[in-house]
């Protein structure tokens, strides 16, 4: 009358079905890490062009108050730090310091630019040379794609 229950004595997992598991993590991973690759490369991208933007509505506002655009050995700097001899100068125009671009290095600043009127502000993109395609692409102030 006292019977008591039996235990099973197969359970846990097995290592058939830990290679199961392991294998199915590794090729939602193997599907899921380029796609998110792809979106870190287009946020980059993204980013250096917002900046660009924010540069050149900046050097507006600078050529509103001076009458010019910074020169290219006063750069981007003259947007932070009042330059000497520069009258009228009302900034700083950025909130922050200069930045660099989403790969570390130095936006490019020329004036007289080589596309307009406006000065040229670029990033060489994620190999930092001037050309390239893809995510190598110069990210530039005179065209807004």
């Amino acid at each position: 009358m006292n019977r008591k229950p039996k235990r099973n004595s197969q359970a846990g997992v097995t290592l058939i079905e830990m290679l199961v598991v392991v294998t199915i993590i590794a090729l939602f991973a193997a599907v899921v890490a380029p796609k998110l690759l792809n979106k870190t490369d287009a946020a980059r991208k993204t980013a250096a062009r917002v900046q660009i933007n924010a540069f050149m509505t900046a050097l507006g506002a600078y050529k509103i108050d001076t009458g010019l655009y910074p020169t290219n050995e006063l750069g981007l700097r003259a947007l932070r730090d009042k330059p000497q001899g520069v009258n009228n100068w009302q900034g700083p125009y950025l909130p922050q310091e200069i930045p660099v671009d989403p790969w570390g290095r130095a936006f490019i600043y020329k004036y007289p630019g080589e596309h307009g009127d406006d000065p040229d502000v670029i990033s060489y993109g994620a190999d930092g040379t001037a050309g390239g395609e893809g995510n190598n692409a110069d990210i530039v102030s005179w065209k807004s794609q």
